[in-house]
């Protein structure tokens, strides 16, 4: 059975990163001007070398997004059902050695957090939890579903990774897409962030999207925390990892989302820091390179910043988030699993779309379309 690890055990993380580093001009403009852009092109898009040609890829960026997506943004909310976790890690507000009161959502407060989040207008939520399988395991993630999907016609999931027969078990519960991000494809560096739970094995979670590609899965969201490592280099490597996976899961759709490590309460200071022209040029750089993929901008990011990018490739928002268990009805100001930036609320995020020429859409998906 072909894996990605097959393809991604042939790559050396240095030699890779010494590869964008050594692009040139030539090399950016070969890609600008490319009908198709190759993976070598990205290299290139991504490096130091293409950061005076910015305002260029941002109106190519511009113009493919609107040609591929028309004038839309996607509006989602994440429901956090459990901030209970059984990994070390180093970045998250969650981690097991943070000291934090543990809450799990039961029935009756999902229903009380599904009710405020309809009230503020949405048809899309994602649900996350933490990683702990003595609580929040598939059995949970049945009734969550059960009780969520007569309220939402687009229902996703960033959990801890399953397996197949796991993600086969919560697809006809009416699951439309799972986010499972590497966090870093640094195999060394993963271990030091990773050194306690299921999560320290990078391989099992390297295969997550091959596993839910063969479950039959609509839609798979790829990212990596950027921060903990090289952005340039981990980026490449997201980039590889989606073109295998349209290649083999061809059937699939894929999102790709930009966190950049956020502080929490005793949080983990950036590796690296990616500036905000950086943060333009990758988003400029994936939608060059992939015109079909779906971009994701959260709420960790800044208000202007959100406001300024719009139009440069995004096609999906979060708005009015909020990161802890019970944080719309039941707990509002219990421990986030880390700081929000742009706190205006869905009504002003989509008049803030509005404003800008585009129309914000609450629904993009109906079960009935995959029967």
């Amino acid at each position: 059975m072909t894996e990605f690890k097959a393809l991604f055990d042939t790559y050396s993380w240095e030699e890779v990163k010494q590869s964008i580093y050594a692009k040139t001009a030539a090399n950016v403009e070969r890609a600008l001007a490319s009908g198709k852009r190759s993976l070598e092109d990205f290299k290139a898009l991504i490096s130091p070398a293409a950061e005076p040609y910015l305002e260029q890829m941002a109106q190519m960026s511009h113009a493919i997004s609107q040609k591929r997506f028309g004038k839309v943004i996607q509006l989602y909310v994440p429901l956090y059902l459990s901030n209970e976790c059984n990994n070390i890690c180093t970045y998250c507000g969650f981690s097991f050695d943070n000291k934090v009161r543990r809450k799990t959502l039961s029935e009756k407060e999902i229903l009380q957090e599904v009710a405020a989040i309809k009230k503020m207008g949405y048809d899309h939520v994602l649900l996350v939890t933490g990683e702990a399988n003595h609580t929040v395991h598939v059995d949970y993630f049945k009734k969550a579903l059960d009780l969520v999907m007569p309220h939402f016609s687009n229902v996703s999931m960033e959990v801890q990774p399953l397996d197949q027969d796991e993600y086969e078990a919560l697809i006809p519960k009416g699951l439309h897409a799972v986010l499972v991000y590497q966090e870093t494809y640094h195999r060394e560096d993963y271990k030091i962030h990773h050194p306690k739970g299921k999560k320290s094995n990078f391989d099992y979670r390297l295969g997550t999207p091959d596993r839910l590609g063969r479950a039959g899965i609509h839609k798979m969201g790829l990212g990596v925390l950027i921060g903990l490592e090289d952005w340039r280099t981990d980026s490449f490597f997201t980039a590889l990892h989606l073109s295998y996976l349209e290649k083999q899961y061809w059937k699939s759709k894929y999102s790709i989302s930009f966190p950049r490590l956020r502080p929490f309460s005793g949080g983990l200071e950036p590796k690296v820091n990616m500036d905000d022209r950086e943060l333009v040029q990758l988003i400029c750089a994936y939608r060059i390179f992939n015109e079909e993929v779906e971009l994701s901008l959260s709420t960790r990011e800044s208000e202007v910043f959100r406001n300024n990018v719009l139009k440069l490739g995004i096609t999906s928002m979060s708005a009015g988030s909020k990161t802890n268990p019970g944080g719309y009805a039941v707990e509002p100001q219990a421990l986030e699993q880390f700081e929000i930036d742009d706190e205006r609320s869905p009504a002003q995020i989509a008049q803030m779309i509005k404003a800008q020429g585009y129309e914000p859409v609450w629904k993009d998906w109906d079960v009935a379309l995959s029967q």
